[in-house]
């Protein structure tokens, strides 16, 4: 049953949400801006209201699996395994999380190609620790005012996302998916990292 809910996840994170919304405008995302699919882009090329839709979007395919799990576990679904109940749930959630995040990043609907995992990344984490996506949305909030650059925002808000689990809502499984995460925006974002350090990258806003 897990391998189904991993399955369905990695679907439903594959739903290409700022391309849908950019599409039902009559625009091509990848050929605006960046090129990318996720929110930062879309504000680029079609403004706040349809950014908005797609950050909620994309929030959404990540909190929707856990969720569901959330609903199944208070059935008395989970595989066992040898832990105690609350690492558990942890890990199983952890689990469907990455795969909506990796159902993002490398669609099949797109050929292997996706977003970055921000806004989903996000919504996992909103279902996984509230508290922690909080203290990750602030951290991004943050340093989006301080240098109006997305894409750090995302570096610095994730790179310290295993940090804030040992924090906030300390687990060993918490911080390995914590870790998986933030492995997993590093090497979406290394095309903005070689432009941060070449002094070339977009701020938030600009229309490059």
């Amino acid at each position: 049953m897990l391998l189904v809910l991993i399955a369905l996840s990695f679907l439903i994170g594959s739903i290409p949400t700022g391309l849908l919304i950019a599409r039902a405008r009559g625009v091509d995302l990848r050929g605006v801006g960046s090129g990318n699919i996720g929110a930062t882009n879309v504000l680029r090329a079609l403004g706040k209201k349809d950014a908005l839709l797609t950050l909620l979007g994309d929030m959404a395919k990540g909190a929707l699996p856990l969720i569901m799990y959330k609903a199944l576990f208070a059935l008395g679904f989970h595989v066992g395994g040898g832990l105690p109940v609350s690492d558990r749930y942890a890990a199983e959630q952890g689990l469907l999380g990455l795969s909506s995040i990796a159902g993002h990043d490398f669609s099949f609907l797109l050929k292997g190609r996706g977003g970055k995992g921000v806004a989903t990344s996000l919504g996992v984490l909103v279902i996984l620790s509230p508290y922690v996506a909080l203290f990750s949305a602030l951290l991004w909030l943050i340093t989006a005012k301080w240098t109006r650059y997305s894409s750090l925002s995302a570096l610095v808000a994730f790179g310290l996302l295993p940090l804030s689990f040992y924090l906030i809502d300390y687990g060993p499984e918490k911080i390995f998916v914590a870790g998986v995460m933030a492995l997993l925006i590093f090497f979406k974002h290394r095309d903005n990292i070689k432009r941060l350090l070449n002094g070339t990258e977009s701020k938030i806003g600009e229309k490059g």
